[in-house]
């Protein structure tokens, strides 16, 4: 089981990696981060909200499919919280993406706030938002 907060930082980077994968068009290892169970929610860069845990797994795989490849995917945490059951980090997370229908690579910067929680000692995300980061 993790401990509070030294895993709970090398956990962020399997978060990271399956960003990247998720980027790259393979949802499978956000999937086995994600929760299970409900409640669990995503609300997205371009303004849906998805409740329900099965829901926003369907709603990441099909996300997934719309990526061609990243030739970027940082993530720039501003502040990370942590404590037995629940954490969360808000920060940035900049990509540069190819995506179904576009000629060109897109950028992404977007403002990005992630919770989570233990499902059976595992840390799980629960709750995804975001959205544009507004050029400065």
């Amino acid at each position: 089981m993790d401990t509070a907060n030294g895993d709970f930082n090398s956990f962020l980077e399997r978060r990271e990696k399956a960003s990247t994968a998720f980027v790259n068009g393979h949802a499978e290892p956000l999937a086995g981060l994600s929760a299970r169970t409900s409640p669990a929610t995503l609300f997205g860069p371009k303004g849906d909200c998805v409740q329900g845990a099965p829901q926003v797994n369907a709603a990441n795989a099909e996300g997934a499919r719309r990526f061609r490849g990243a030739s970027r995917n940082d993530f720039e945490a501003m502040h990370i919280g942590v404590d037995d059951h629940l954490a969360y980090w808000v920060g940035l997370q900049r990509s540069i993406v190819e995506m179904e229908g576009q000629d060109k690579p897109v950028p992404f910067d977007l403002r990005v706030t992630e919770i989570y929680r233990r499902e059976d000692g595992q840390w799980k995300l629960i709750h995804r938002h975001a959205d544009p980061l507004k050029p400065s």
